[in-house]
């Protein structure tokens, strides 16, 4: 029976910066009430569907973060004596509320778009403060630099060593929450699927990308790579919890 490494991407529920149209980047936005009310929406469904998982990356930013501790309280048990989960800075993290533990991996690959001096800005704002720049950005199609910003190789890069860790660290069986955001989640997709671009896909707050994949013979180079049973797409940007 094909039991495969399963991988379900969420984007993060509503921030404050998502309501007020500001470029976040790496700003620590906090969920409104609204996006508390989403992800506890979706933590109801995933409790429902029984997709509990057996690891969870997430973006080390506040809106993800407080996305996925309201998505754990859907899996509940006694708290872990002597465990401490509000590390940033490490690739082990043990969820505290979780008895079995769940790992939760806060992975700095997963965060927001490095935005530079867009920071915390609105698009208003930004024209106000850098007008020849915004006119530049307004007018071309092509890539401009943005000062103090990551280049969108340095986004595709991230999203590449993100997914070969999960690939080679995870195995068959494996159940992987990862949680991030819109703009990264679309690199991460592309490196996923293996395309030599990456590809604007839309990811509502809390839309579901989920994945089946065969990581036995992820790495090899025969005609499996071409069997549609061992590589499935089993939803994209699904946020059916939002409308029930």
């Amino acid at each position: 029976m094909f039991n495969p490494l399963k991988l379900l991407f969420i984007r993060h529920a509503q921030s404050t910066g998502n309501v007020e149209k500001r470029m976040q980047g790496h700003g620590d936005y906090e969920l409104t009430e609204l996006g508390r009310d989403q992800a506890a929406r979706l933590a109801q469904r995933l409790q429902m569907e029984n997709w509990c998982p057996t690891h969870v990356y997430t973006s080390p930013l506040k809106r993800t973060l407080q996305t996925t501790r309201i998505l754990l309280t859907a899996f509940p048990t006694e708290p872990v004596p002597g465990i401490v989960g509000d590390q940033t800075d490490t690739d082990s993290v043990i969820a505290p509320i979780l008895q079995k533990p769940i790992p939760v991996t806060y992975a700095e690959e997963l965060a927001e778009y490095q935005n530079g001096i867009f920071k915390g800005l609105t698009w208003l704002e930004a024209k106000a403060r850098y007008p020849e720049l915004c006119r530049q950005l307004e007018a071309s199609q092509d890539w401009i630099p943005v000062p103090e910003a990551e280049t969108l190789q340095d986004a595709r890069d991230r999203s590449r060593r993100f997914v070969n860790k999960i690939v080679d660290r995870h195995r068959n069986g494996d159940r992987i929450w990862v949680v991030s955001h819109s703009w990264i989640i679309q690199h991460l997709i592309s490196e996923l699927l293996g395309s030599d671009r990456s590809w604007r896909l839309q990811a509502h707050n809390t839309g579901l990308f989920e994945f089946w994949v065969d990581q036995s013979r992820w790495h090899r180079t025969d005609q499996n790579r071409f069997n549609t049973d061992l590589w499935q797409i089993r939803r994209f940007n699904d946020n059916r919890h939002l409308h029930g």
